[in-house]
């Protein structure tokens, strides 16, 4: 992600340092160890998780080493302290992976013992010897890192939605099940406001045909024959129970879940006008733009994911194991495994496996691989990721040289190579693939097996 550490394994240049300083973050207080470059002595301290005493205590840094670089390790890639940090030019930032952390302390504490103190000195150990394998905080332009924040809060809005949904579903399976009939998306504005008027069956039955004809032809229910054939399913259902302590409760929960939807699809509806607009007027909009099948949720996402700075990255390979969709090889003397990665950062792979499944649908050369793959026998989720590790190096050309995809170009030099090429009729793929079909989910398609 662009606020991230760098993840591809060039080390960093020499920078001369002042001192050194690891910071062993907490919720009220963080323990600092410090180590002047030209002094072998250690000292300890504790700043209040407040801005004016970071402030007092960066100050202070400053006007000791007359301004000059100090190296800060933290055990943090993005958090308040973090972010209250950044704003100090002196200050140079090594984030340390807690995992990182967490091996290197057990290597001198097998008991598992912890404490801050001895993380902050084992921070400072790390900066102190093990400098040229961490990784300098390099942060990306305002408008990208903008841009990266705003997917990031939509897709937990969208997940947030997801489980409220899956809330109201329980609760009207309980005791109004009829309405996950009559209507296909439980979350959508016409059944929030269906079950504000009339929250149970009983009073949905006493309302007048005339009333619910008029409330669906005034949210774009425009088909007369459905709405007939609702009202007459109204007009015969049975309630699920006359509990009324069933009744009572689930109603009273019923009108929470359907406002906070409301809420969220307002939320999520103002995100979508931010980062379209946002996403149009960054500078490689016309690369992530011309990706097929990656609409205006996934590309602003891959934008996100690759960022502005092109240095980055130095090659292709390096986004596919940082990302998580390069496959992991294990071997131990004569046996070997190979499983996908499980420690990466999750947001950044699933965008890049959402967009490879979502393009099997927009273009032949991808729909084409797909298929191989799964004649190969492989799931749809692992042929997915094989297609969106090839994906990734035809993006990264794109981002690199900065100019938009094309298919027809690509398609070209398919045929130079001994990848499948779309269109010719002794493609055993084409005849022999799996028939697809195309479900919603989380406000994009998805294929699935047309037998499945």
């Amino acid at each position: 992600m662009s606020t991230e550490i760098l993840p591809h394994p060039t080390a960093t240049p020499a920078v001369p340092f002042a001192a050194l300083v690891a910071l062993d973050w907490a919720d009220q207080k963080h323990t600092w160890a410090l180590q002047a470059a030209d002094s072998t002595r250690t000292e300890q301290g504790e700043i209040e998780h407040t801005p004016e005493a970071v402030e007092a205590w960066a100050a202070e840094l400053a006007q000791r080493f007359a301004g000059q670089p100090v190296a800060v390790a933290l055990e943090q890639s993005r958090g308040a302290l973090l972010f209250m940090l950044t704003k100090y030019a002196h200050l140079v930032l090594y984030p340390v992976h807690s995992a990182s952390l967490a091996r290197y302390r057990a290597a001198f504490y097998p008991s598992g013992a912890k404490d801050d103190p001895s993380d902050a000195q084992l921070l400072l150990d790390l900066l102190l010897h093990h400098r040229d394998r961490l990784r300098r905080l390099e942060v990306d332009t305002v408008e990208t890192r903008t841009l990266q924040f705003l997917v990031e809060e939509r897709r937990r809005l969208v997940n947030e939605r997801t489980r409220q949904s899956n809330r109201l579903t329980a609760k009207l399976k309980l005791y109004f099940p009829q309405i996950l009939d009559w209507f296909a998306e439980v979350d959508s504005p016409l059944v929030g406001a269906l079950l504000r008027r009339w929250p149970t069956l009983e009073q949905l039955q006493k309302a007048r045909p005339a009333t619910l004809r008029q409330f669906l032809q005034q949210r774009n229910c425009r088909s007369a024959e459905r709405i007939e054939q609702r009202l007459e399913q109204i007009r015969q259902a049975l309630p699920a129970t006359r509990d009324a302590a069933v009744l009572q409760a689930n109603v009273a929960a019923v009108r929470v879940l359907v406002d906070l939807l409301a809420t969220l699809r307002e939320g999520i509806a103002e995100l979508d006008r931010q980062i379209a607009k946002l996403f149009a007027a960054h500078p490689d909009f016309p690369i992530f733009e011309s990706l097929p099948g990656a609409g205006p949720v996934l590309a602003p996402r891959l934008l996100a994911a690759l960022g502005s700075r092109r240095e980055r990255y130095a090659s292709a390979g390096q986004i596919q194991c940082y990302s998580g969709i390069a496959p992991v090889l294990e071997r131990s003397g004569t046996a070997s495994w190979v499983h996908s990665r499980w420690s990466c950062p999750k947001f950044l792979r699933q965008t890049f496996h959402e967009w490879a499944s979502h393009s099997v649908g927009f273009s032949d050369w991808a729909r084409c691989y797909y298929q191989r793959q799964r004649t190969k026998g492989k799931s749809h989720h692992a042929a997915v990721r094989a297609l969106a590790f090839k994906w990734i190096r035809i993006l990264y050309r794109c981002w690199k040289d900065r100019v938009p995809y094309h298919e027809s170009l690509y398609q070209q030099s398919l045929g130079q190579r001994t990848s499948p090429k779309p269109g010719q009729p002794a493609d055993p793929v084409a005849d022999a693939g799996p028939a697809i079909r195309w479900i919603t989910c989380a406000s994009f398609s998805k294929p699935v097996l047309a037998t499945s």
